[in-house]
């Protein structure tokens, strides 16, 4: 998303190019300051806050928050032997993270040998997403990864033809569907669940959030695994897209004006698995629980 995920310029897998007369390196990595407060939260207690964090931008990668050493609790990170290379930025010694009885093990690293040009990143360590409690900007909550400066959601609606189809069967009919323009992202086409025939859908356990637009739900399509998505609670920034529905062209038949879209280059998302069990009241915008 935005610069390095999908088909963001620095991603590698970008439709467009620059227009210079050499070649640019297989891979770009950009640093800079995020210019946002952002603070850690593990085992009931704040183990991070910082007004100076850098937000690495890596190719195929989300975006992630290096934090100054000195703005992170001093007895909450144990070095461990355990030490990795990094492909670019050499090597990774990490950390077990203490804070209120609990550890995460290998729940922060440093990059202990930077070449001369990657000095931003110097005294900095990164917190494993998903193994912290929580992170957040201010007294609001971030889900999923850090949140990209480039990234943008635009929606609009329209009356075009749009009709889903598993096999023979006809799940989706609508002259109304909403496309969601996301960066690096192709349009993502959402259907009202008036133009759905429901017992087409099978939800599934389990959902994942996004730092944009909230917390998602999936639903199995006959035999196609998660091929349909709906944000229930949408965030109130993409409060038109709440409740309906997008379907996988890769994985059942979307036609739009009666062309058959394809799953373009690039598009496909990298899964992570299935998010903690977090409810759309408990990464609500609001004050830290």
């Amino acid at each position: 998303m935005g610069l390095s995920w999908q088909q963001g310029p620095l991603s590698g897998a970008t439709p467009g190019r620059f227009l210079v007369p050499d070649p640019l390196p297989e891979r770009l990595l950009f640093a800079e300051p995020l210019r946002r407060r952002m603070r850690v939260r593990f085992g009931g207690e704040w183990i991070a806050d910082s007004e100076t964090v850098v937000l690495l931008h890596e190719p195929g990668r989300y975006p992630v928050a290096y934090f100054p050493i000195e703005d992170i609790d001093s007895g909450s990170l144990e070095p461990l032997e355990a030490v990795t290379e990094h492909r670019d930025l050499g090597r990774t010694s990490w950390f077990a993270v203490h804070a209120g009885g609990r550890t995460a093990r290998r729940g922060a690293w440093q990059h202990t040998g930077l070449p001369g040009y990657a000095g931003e990143l110097a005294g900095r360590v990164a917190f494993a997403w998903r193994a912290m409690d929580a992170f957040y900007e201010e007294d609001e909550r971030i889900v999923g990864h850090a949140a990209d400066a480039y990234h943008r959601i635009d929606i609009r609606r329209t009356s075009r033809h749009l009709v889903v189809c598993s096999g023979d069967r006809q799940v989706a009919d609508t002259r109304e569907p909403v496309v969601l323009y996301e960066s690096g992202f192709a349009p993502r086409w959402y259907v009202p669940r008036t133009g759905i025939d429901e017992s087409a859908l099978t939800p599934v356990e389990g959902q994942t959030f996004c730092p944009y637009k909230g917390l998602a739900s999936y639903y199995d399509i006959d035999e196609a695994k998660g091929a349909a998505w709906s944000y229930r609670e949408a965030w109130p920034e993409v409060g038109r897209v709440r409740d309906l529905l997008s379907f996988e062209p890769d994985k059942v038949t979307v036609f739009l004006d009666g062309t058959v879209l394809k799953l373009e280059p690039g598009q496909q998302v990298t899964p992570h698995g299935i998010d903690r069990e977090l409810t759309a009241d408990e990464i609500a915008p609001g004050r830290p629980r």
